[in-house]
């Protein structure tokens, strides 16, 4: 069964917003675990624009009270940002190749020039016993480069197949995803998803086998403020137990 992981980055944006500490990140995500999800993630940015370094300690301090929930923080892989994800031993790390000034994440890791890199991170957090995950573009060469740099998982960036699903043209741009996570599982590497996955797209998506994480944020806050956060969990964890 697909976990479900929710991102709480726009739970802290709309928080930074007013200046004031409401929405309560940790709040939040008592409230979605509440409800039943697996996992909680976060992107702190350099700048701090939405999570911040003390959200981020807050968050691994409140879910040592929950074993079973996932923490996993994802980001780019600075000094400052690799000490912080040492210093609150998440289950998961997800590496991202973001700029500072990114507005958000919209592409993978390119391992042929950045083998390097990753592999010395990914070995770093090896020897912190934390797993990692590259965020990677369903790209089969660059795949067949994962399992040199030491990385447990890659998650899949699915910001082309919502696109193409959006436009109910998404039948080649998903073969592309199931090849790319067939090709990793065969060198068991494990694959999560991830980027503008919601209610409607999720379930094609998960007819790939065996994608062990779902990592949502942006859309699944607004679906929040749509239609209730106790209805659009449940939505989703009943798409997540039908995944293959």
């Amino acid at each position: 069964m697909t976990q479900l992981s929710v991102n709480l980055n726009k739970i802290a944006l709309l928080r930074n917003s007013r200046g004031r500490d409401f929405p309560n990140v940790v709040d939040f995500a008592k409230q979605f675990i509440a409800l039943g999800v697996q996992g909680i993630t976060v992107h702190p940015r350099q700048d701090e624009r939405h999570i911040t370094i003390q959200d981020t300690l807050d968050l691994a301090e409140l879910l040592t009270q929950y074993p079973t929930v996932e923490f996993n923080i994802e980001g780019y892989p600075s000094t400052n940002f690799l000490d912080l994800v040492e210093k609150t031993a998440p289950d998961q790390c997800t590496l991202v190749p973001d700029s500072p000034d990114q507005l958000t994440s919209d592409h993978g890791w390119d391992l042929t020039q950045q083998h390097d890199f990753v592999k010395a991170t990914c070995s770093r957090l090896k020897k912190a016993k934390i797993r990692s995950s590259l965020f990677l573009d369903p790209d089969i060469k660059q795949v067949n480069l994962v399992k040199a740099t030491g990385a447990d998982r890659i998650e899949l960036y699915t910001e082309a197949y919502a696109r193409a699903f959006a436009q109910n043209n998404f039948a080649t741009v998903l073969k592309h995803y199931h090849d790319s996570a067939i090709t990793a599982q065969q060198q068991g590497i494990g694959v999560n998803a991830g980027h503008d996955l919601d209610l409607q797209n999720l379930a094609p998506f998960l007819t790939i086998p065996n994608i062990l994480e779902v990592s949502i944020g942006h859309v699944l806050t607004i679906e929040c403020i749509q239609q209730g956060m106790s209805k659009v969990i449940h939505q989703y964890l009943t798409l997540c137990k039908k995944s293959t």
